[in-house]
């Protein structure tokens, strides 16, 4: 079973894209995209996902990325 990395789209929009990118095309991640996930406070103060069911978040793409690999890699399923 796969790790789900789960995106806000608003947040995408405020620059996680690149990071929902590059996790899209790794073949031992599911990555999905909602219209919201109810995380305002968080979506409008930094860039986050959900890495199974987790809040992950950064201040750029590049460290949101580096630390949604790192919290797979310490969380193993």
């Amino acid at each position: 079973m796969n790790p789900i990395v789960e995106f806000c789209v608003n947040n995408l929009a405020s620059g996680a894209q690149e990071a929902y990118d590059v996790l899209d095309k790794d073949p031992n991640i599911d990555v999905v995209e909602y219209d919201c996930l109810t995380y305002c406070d968080l979506c409008a103060t930094s860039l986050f996902a959900l890495v199974d069911g987790e809040i992950v978040r950064a201040a750029s793409a590049t460290e949101l990325l580096e630390r949604i690999y790192q919290f797979i890699e310490e969380n193993p399923i």
